[in-house]
């Protein structure tokens, strides 16, 4: 029997398979707007920088950044005067807040060493200070009584909040890439010099080496990189000597074309897209994220309130022309709320020293 992995695909779409050697068919459509009614903000470029370089700056005296939901602005939560001057120069707001990065880390630290249970996470709400957790509809009531136990030794550094679904690797079908036996999408093509490549979840190329865009079709590219769990991210060479755009599908018959990529800001608006939902859209919630899948946790994620399903695993989280992940995975979508998690993209490019384009 064929194996599918719930995948997630966010590529050029529909273009020739001999010119691409990938295309982006069509699944069940969602419109765009329909993962989530309350969109967030969108986030400048500078806001992007600002984000990055402040939390460098400030190390352990910032808790974190945030978008106001209704002013737009970056906000910058602090623990200290000093620091709040040194935000306001930089044209963003300063919040002073009770706990630092590190008391947050360590409400972390406490979780992963005493209450690692499948169909948890947890990540950091700046906005809120604190450590959300959240647990699915798999977590038996002993495993919610050990969470809440931990949970109330950490005060108020931690909220639970129980949902709907399970989190799971969403690997199964649509817009597809194939290998051993498995079907999977793509995120973002990339270069590296001449060389083109393509991402996806680690969780997908992990299952193989050699990728085609059909079941049974010829090869178009080879993993050349994979990492799953801790992380999710793969990176896939092209060897059709095919030169793919470095666009996304809009799923409306256009392309979003991709210049850069950025780190998320909790608050921001983004978008998803994928084979099986299409294109849904959400706000960042948490940031620093750690989900507790079957096959092991998965680190540092951001949590989306976008919609998505089956078969979106390894597609695009972007605002504009901006990348900012690849899909992990979800605990599925209650009407128009969802709760998908995906790799920043950042990391992934790092990794393998490729970039956007």
């Amino acid at each position: 029997m064929r194996r599918t992995l719930r995948a997630r695909i966010c590529l050029p779409a529909l273009l020739a398979l001999t010119a691409v050697g990938l295309g982006s068919g069509t699944a069940g459509a969602v419109g765009a707007g329909a993962g989530n009614p309350s969109p967030g903000v969108a986030a400048s470029p500078a806001q992007y920088s600002l984000h990055t370089s402040l939390a460098r700056d400030l190390g352990d005296r910032t808790a974190g950044s945030y978008l106001d939901a209704q002013s737009g602005e970056l906000v910058v939560t602090v623990t200290d005067a000093d620091a709040a001057e040194e935000v306001r120069a930089t044209g963003a707001r300063a919040e002073l807040v009770t706990r630092s990065m590190a008391q947050l880390q360590a409400a972390v630290d406490t979780l992963e060493s005493r209450a690692r249970i499948t169909g948890t996470s947890w990540g950091l709400d700046p906005s809120a200070n604190q450590v959300v957790i959240e647990a699915d509809s798999t977590v038996s009531p002993d495993s919610m009584a050990k969470l809440r136990s931990v949970a109330a030794t950490l005060g108020d550094a931690v909220r639970i909040k129980q949902i709907a679904g399970a989190f799971k690797k969403e690997v199964a079908g649509g817009d597809a890439i194939h290998g051993g036996g498995y079907r999977c999408s793509t995120a973002f093509n990339v270069s590296k010099g001449a060389d083109r490549y393509f991402l996806t979840a680690g969780h997908c190329t992990n299952a193989a080496t050699s990728w085609s865009a059909g079941s049974g079709g010829p090869s178009i590219g080879t993993r050349e990189g994979t990492s799953f769990p801790t992380n999710d991210y793969g990176l896939v060479r092209y060897t059709d000597g095919s030169l793919p755009p470095g666009s996304v599908n809009l799923y409306n018959g256009t392309h979003q074309d991709i210049t850069t990529a950025a780190d998320a800001i909790v608050g921001q608006s983004i978008h998803k897209s994928g084979s099986t939902t299409e294109l849904t859209s959400g706000t960042v919630t948490a940031v620093n994220v750690t989900v507790n899948y079957g096959e092991g946790p998965v680190h540092n994620l951001v949590r989306t309130t976008a919609c998505s399903a089956a078969g979106d695993s390894g597609g695009a989280h972007f605002a504009g022309s901006t990348a900012l992940g690849i899909h992990s995975g979800s605990a599925g979508c209650t009407g128009t709320s969802g709760s998908a998690l995906h790799q920043p993209v950042r990391e992934a490019l790092g990794a393998y020293g490729v970039a956007v384009y």
